[in-house]
């Protein structure tokens, strides 16, 4: 079960201004679980084992602008919040639809009252929630009631306060009422929004689309639609396919996505992936038979050279006997040319075979000898790998072809013969459109032509935002 607090999924940011929504109502009116359901990902069955809230909860959201919602208990007044309610751009209250009405009505009716004093331009809304319990004739009677109630509290105490604008909306957790009604109270807090209908519009008309929507993929919130009226099937049809694309598209996520992938497979230190020279197996070179207690820490930290294996690993032991003639050598070019006051005393031993020395291997234990006898130089010819440069961003797209259903609903009539296509435009920015069968057929480039156009909008327009947004 998802807990209250904020998690990792908000990506929450210190440094940037957000817009604050209110949530109220009264003690399990609903409020918990409309933020669980859509900003946590909770399944609705699972609301039911929610805890009551107790204590003011702030769940931070990014979208198009960054959001905090405050869930407050059911005991909240006016006066025992932790902050001013100009502070607040919107106020959601939520009214059971099957509670007794007195009470919630009252606490609304103040909350009403004392934000239109301290701050007359919030948006007041009301969601008169768990609509579903009831049949259609209760549910529009009782809503009806309670609007009307609410309006004459208010005209009660002041004539001008029942001029106030509130927003009644009939909402429920188990259809696509909510996203709907929440999708609503967003576009009144964006303040580019002119400018993305205005993209869609544009969208539209290029693309020959009968209708587009900008969604939010993780909440299934629509941020923003092209001027035609939302048709209600049509808008829960596009948040069913965004859910199973939401559910079935990490199993088809690219290989190349992945950062644990991408990183390349570095070997281990000690078995090198190249040779050092093409003469390594014949060059007898290891300086480490002069030094005994030194021979071990010298072949492990010059793993470049393959030549080891023939007799450095097996000179400081007695079991080197099977080899007298390529032990010898090596021994003397070491002595011979380093006459360092570093060299141990038991090189006397092994100078009997002093002619036999090649003098162009003379130089190569030169090199090794003169410096420190630490290691530090020699791990030089390891290869170390470097991260694999960031790819572009990967912008999947899926489309679904819509055949006639035996639903006698007008709109299964008009899916006939059309495509509902999904294109990712930002991060957590999606459009959805509904384009004719045999547009998308014919002319699906210059539909996907016209989508690059759009993302490059939205994306400017995101980047504005997030500039403004930031603390200086």
């Amino acid at each position: 079960m998802p807990s209250a607090a904020p998690s990792a999924k908000a990506r929450a940011q210190d440094n940037v201004i957000r817009t604050k929504i209110l949530l109220l109502g009264m003690r399990r009116s609903g409020k918990t679980s409309i933020r669980q359901v859509l900003f946590n990902d909770l399944s609705p069955r699972e609301t039911l084992y929610l805890e009551t809230t107790t204590h003011l909860t702030k769940h931070p959201f990014d979208t198009v602008i960054p959001l905090e919602i405050w869930d407050c208990p059911g005991d909240t007044s006016p006066d025992t919040l932790d902050a001013p309610l100009s502070q607040f751009a919107t106020m959601i209250f939520v009214i059971d639809i099957q509670d007794l009405y007195h009470q919630p009505i009252q606490k609304l009716v103040n909350f009403v009252i004392a934000a239109y004093q301290e701050n007359p331009n919030m948006n007041l809304e009301v969601f008169v929630h768990k609509a579903d319990v009831l049949t259609e004739e209760y549910k529009i009677e009782n809503f009806r009631h309670i609007q009307e109630r609410v309006l004459y509290e208010l005209g009660f105490v002041n004539a001008e306060y029942e001029q106030i604008p509130i927003n009644f909306q009939l909402t429920s957790i188990y259809d696509h009422s909510l996203h709907d009604a929440f999708s609503r109270v967003l576009h009144k807090l964006i303040d580019s929004l002119p400018y993305l209908e205005d993209l869609l519009n544009v969208f539209c008309s290029n693309s020959q689309a009968t209708k587009a929507f900008l969604f939010d993929t993780e909440s299934r919130l629509y941020v923003a639609t092209d001027a035609s009226p939302v048709d209600p099937p049509t808008h829960n049809l596009c948040s069913d396919y965004l859910q199973t694309l939401n559910a079935f598209g990490p199993l088809y996520k690219s290989i190349s996505a992945s950062p644990l992938r991408m990183q390349a497979s570095t070997p281990d230190p000690p078995v090198p992936p190249t040779p050092a020279g093409p003469s390594a197996p014949a060059s007898p070179r290891p300086p480490t038979a002069t030094a005994p207690p030194s021979a071990a820490g010298s072949t492990l930290a010059s793993p470049a050279s393959p030549s080891a294996p023939l007799s450095s690993a097996q000179s400081p032991h007695p079991d080197s006997a099977l080899l007298p003639a390529l032990a010898p050598a090596p021994t003397t070019t070491s002595t011979t040319a380093s006459p360092s006051p570093l060299a141990p005393p038991a090189l006397p031993t092994a100078s009997t075979s002093g002619p036999t020395s090649t003098p162009t291997l003379a130089p190569a234990p030169t090199s090794t000898s003169t410096p420190s006898p630490s290691p530090a130089p020699l791990p030089t010819p390891t290869p170390t790998p470097t991260p694999p440069a960031p790819r572009p961003r990967f912008y999947p797209s899926a489309a679904a072809s819509l055949s006639l259903s035996p639903s006698p609903s007008p709109s299964a009539a008009t899916a006939a013969g059309t495509t509902l296509t999904y294109y990712l435009v930002a991060p957590r920015l999606a459009l959805l459109a509904l384009v004719p069968a045999g547009v998308f057929a014919a002319r699906r480039g210059l539909v996907e032509y016209n989508v690059v156009f759009f993302r490059e909008g939205v994306q400017e327009i995101c980047a504005v935002e997030a500039e403004a947004r930031r603390m200086r």
